[in-house]
């Protein structure tokens, strides 16, 4: 690819996630969606603005390596042992379930037995880079299961590893013995452990003394593409060997700036690499097997649904979560692609099978984002209420109900205790509610969004209902439930952002705070007394300043649905408030 070349592939790229990203995010789709139909507009099958699409999509695939890395700075190796039930139980469980159910049609189609078994493996296997994706947008990653479901893609990232290279040697039996073929594998994974534990530490702090933020971010890449070049080389996954890198740098003094270096890179390289899929697709299979290839999709996904929502009830994840799971990552994955490539080169698979077989992973791909919205959007909220799982709340009478006790409601609870005032806090993550309880604090298990656990849980009684939940989707149910049903309660409500507590103003929420807006005031207030102002002059810029974004705050209402008024308010108020000080510092140096 000459340079002329890669300008005009670099600038449709750009133009095409530019236009339809922002495009599918405003219609409520997510950006995933949208980097796969930019992907497809541009593709071989679309405008043709792109051909060579191999080299684009192995290219991108550093964004999966690079998302992982990131996965592995944040995880601890004490944390991550103590997945371990979940990672090499229930991950070998949802691999084992999804092949068998696949394998049946597979079978049924009269598909040899080989063949039938690499691509039940294949479609087994889930795609780490939406799945994980998806989360980290819904901010779900830290819950039951959202940790659950990275438990089993991490086990899939390492099954990977034994089928790739098991798969040549079924095909060329004669070649030596596969713990022969394992061993460079181990030997270049020791490698990887051993630098990190102690090489990597001297090397940054030789690089942190040049005091070049550019030089860290290019040592910060080498480092990971290197690793993932060694894991490729010897046929490991490039994925997993990164990812277990980012483990055993996580205790690394370097971690925090390891992550703000790689952070920019991962986001360009993931959405490259979905665009890439999405320009990878041959549609002219589709237009051969026009009703088989997307009945092949409704059952691959439908199977994985049923297989993994009962591999999850059999390792006693309540209905909810295994629901949940399952509707997240019941699409076929990115390794799939690697996977029915050395199958068709060793000859184990047909090529017009593959080529089939990629089709249906890849329209998979395209269809998660609206699958996780039929689940999001309607089965949870359906089925939330039809049974009864959470504990049994005894009427109390108590002038309180607390709904969230993480990080927030947590020290309104203290609070409340300190002052002998009673309360009930409902809390849905059982592990927060078991973590809680070992330091002494009463809360019960169950959903505040369920009007049986409200009533319940006293609040046709009580005086005041704190909503001090994560989840701004949830918050914004549970307010409006509570104004319907209990219209005499005084909502009190955590709201994560400007446009969070926009949506409860919406319904009737007056009294509400922003859950850093005061934090960062303080904080404020701290480093203005540092750089030498009065505390007099400090105290009085901070609560004009709250006291002016407070009022923007309610007023930015009146331009919610035009977004150009919205932004136009907004600057102006900035400006206002910036002459406001302006005039102040005139006032005080004319005194």
């Amino acid at each position: 690819m000459n340079s002329h070349t890669f300008m005009l592939y670099l600038l449709v790229l750009m133009a095409a996630a530019v236009v339809a990203v922002p495009v599918a995010t405003r219609l409520g789709l997510g950006n995933v969606l949208g980097y796969l139909i930019a992907g497809a507009a541009i593709g071989p099958w679309g405008l043709k603005l792109i051909w060579n699409v191999s080299d684009i999509l192995t290219f991108s695939e550093f964004g999966v390596v690079l998302l992982l890395f990131i996965i592995g700075l944040e995880l601890r190796p004490g944390r991550l042992w103590n997945m371990r039930r979940d990672i090499f139980g229930f991950g070998m469980l949802q691999i084992v379930f999804s092949m068998a159910i696949l394998l049946v049609p597979l079978l049924m189609r009269g598909t040899g037995v080989m063949q039938a078994a690499i691509l039940a493996f294949g479609f087994a296997l889930s795609s780490t880079a939406f799945a994980m994706h998806i989360l980290a947008e819904k901010h779900e990653l830290n819950t039951q299961y959202g940790r659950a479901s990275f438990a089993i893609l991490l086990f899939q990232d390492i099954a990977v590893v034994p089928v790739m290279i098991i798969l040549p040697l079924l095909a060329s039996p004669g070649q030596g013995s596969t713990f022969t073929a394992l061993i460079p594998g181990f030997i270049a994974l020791v490698a990887v452990l051993a630098g990190a534990r102690f090489l990597v530490q001297p090397f940054f702090r030789m690089v942190v003394r040049a005091k070049s933020r550019e030089l860290f971010t290019a040592a910060a890449l080498l480092l990971v593409f290197s690793i993932a070049a060694l894991m490729e080389a010897v046929g490991f996954s490039m994925a997993m060997g990164t990812f277990i890198a980012g483990v055993v740098l996580s205790e690394s003094e370097y971690r925090h700036e390891l992550e703000a270096s790689i952070e920019p890179f991962k986001g360009l390289l993931l959405g490259l690499f979905f665009m890439a899929v999405g320009m990878s697709m041959d549609f002219g299979m589709l237009l051969r097997y026009p009703l088989l290839i997307p009945l092949a999709v409704i059952l691959l996904m439908a199977l994985k649904i049923i297989a993994i929502y009962f591999a999850g009830i059999l390792f006693r994840y309540d209905g909810e979560v295994s629901r949940n799971i399952a509707f997240l990552i019941c699409q076929g994955g990115e390794f799939a692609f690697v996977l029915f490539k050395l199958a068709t080169e060793k000859s184990l698979m047909t090529a017009e099978v593959a080529a089939i077989a990629n089709v249906i992973v890849a329209l998979s791909l395209l269809a998660t984002p609206l699958v996780y919205q039929i689940n999001s959007r309607f089965l949870r909220q359906r089925f939330a209420s039809s049974e009864w799982k959470y504990d049994e709340i005894p009427d109390e009478s108590n002038p309180v109900i607390l709904a969230g006790f993480g990080r927030y409601g947590q020290i309104i609870g203290r609070m409340l205790r300190l002052n002998e005032i009673g309360f009930t806090a409902l809390e849905i993550d059982s592990e927060q509610v078991q973590t809680v309880r070992k330091f002494g604090s009463k809360v019960y298990y169950g959903d505040a969004s369920r009007l049986d656990l409200l009533h319940a849980a006293g609040a046709a009684k009580a005086k005041i209902f704190v909503l001090a939940i994560d989840d701004k989707e949830a918050s914004v149910r549970i307010a409006q439930i509570i104004r319907e049903h209990f219209p005499h309660l005084k909502i009190l409500a955590r709201a994560r952002n400007r446009a969070h507590a926009h949506d409860l103003m919406d319904i009737g929420v007056a009294d509400l705070r922003r859950e850093t807006f005061a934090s960062s005031l303080e904080t404020a207030h701290v480093m203005l007394r540092n750089l030498g102002f009065s505390e007099k002059k400090t105290s009085a810029m901070i609560e004009k300043f709250r006291k002016h974004d407070e009022h923007t705050l309610v007023e930015q209402m009146k331009y919610r649905g035009n977004e150009k008024l919205f932004v136009d308010y907004s600057n102006q108020a900035g400006l206002q408030l910036a002459e406001v000080f302006r005039q102040d510092a005139i006032s005080e140096e004319k005194d």
